[in-house]
């Protein structure tokens, strides 16, 4: 594959960093994965605009650049011969001393990973999947609340502990906050709908706030269906009608089982995706 290095398309081979990078060196760094529909970028300005607030705290100094990161994604759509493609935008620190630094990143590096997005199993939109509840919590933000930072070892134990119950293959993992509330999945935000209202962990249980997250909740409120965010627990879910899942890749993705550790099964509602599901699927579709 192709990928751009600070705006130059490069070799996936030929494409390095320096091990001085504190992207490497302490994981200061950050980064959005979002997709194209007929060749552009979806949602990017919200992207850019969540990952220079993260800059603006690391203090790595960083000014997007909209258009120039639109064209850059057309010449690496037609470089690797892809109409549509699954983009990593990466912004990491950039090369300085070994050492904590005093003052900010001066001379960040500016990475675009391209490769073709995932086939889409329609079986997975139209019967839902399970959410496998895990024992491993969700760590606490590094700030405020969480970047969508370099540092992914939480969710990298998180994968390694699904891995281990053999009757949740092709599930998505739960992650409980410390204090037992329902924080998120390992790579999607959860939302779930009791007596027509839409429910969504508030981010206070140290979440990260999904980009996706926040453009389901628009649309919700375009068709006049009430949100609300607050602390949940497991048994929230177990009493909800319908369970779903969104992410900027799979976009809304329905859950009709639920798992706990022990390999006990809930169905979520009737077992098939609910109507307001399906409305926001549809709905997705149209934005």
């Amino acid at each position: 594959m192709i990928i751009s290095i600070n705006g130059i398309l490069t070799e996936e081979t030929q494409a390095v960093v320096s091990v001085y990078d504190h992207g490497f060196l302490y994981g200061i760094g950050l980064f959005e994965t979002f997709r194209t529909y007929n060749r552009k970028p979806f949602l990017l300005a919200e992207h850019i605009r969540r990952l220079t607030d993260g800059c603006q705290e690391l203090g790595i100094v960083y000014e997007p650049n909209l258009e120039k990161l639109t064209s850059l994604i057309e010449e690496l759509l037609q470089a690797n011969h892809l109409e549509e493609a699954y983009i990593r935008y990466t912004v990491s620190a950039g090369v300085e001393a070994l050492g904590l630094p005093s003052g900010d990143y001066a001379k960040p590096s500016e990475i675009i990973y391209i490769k073709p997005l995932p086939p889409r199993d329609e079986k997975t939109y139209l019967h839902g999947k399970a959410l496998q509840l895990l024992k491993l919590p969700r760590n606490t933000p590094e700030g405020m609340y969480r970047f969508k930072s370099f540092h992914y070892m939480n969710n990298i134990l998180a994968r390694r502990e699904l891995g281990q119950y053999a009757w949740a293959t092709g599930a998505e993992g739960l992650m409980l906050s410390e204090d037992g509330y329902v924080a998120e999945g390992i790579v999607s935000n959860l939302i779930f709908v009791k007596n027509d209202t839409l429910y969504t962990p508030s981010l206070d249980t140290g979440i990260l706030p999904g980009i996706t997250r926040a453009h389901v909740l628009d649309l919700a409120q375009q068709l006049q269906l009430p949100t609300q965010d607050g602390l949940y627990r497991w048994e929230d879910l177990v009493e909800a009608e319908e369970v779903f899942l969104v992410n900027s890749i799979q976009e809304i993705v329905p859950v009709t089982t639920l798992y706990t550790p022990s390999g006990q099964a809930y169905t979520v509602g009737t077992g098939f995706p609910g109507p307001i599901t399906r409305q926001l699927i549809q709905r997705y579709a149209m934005s």
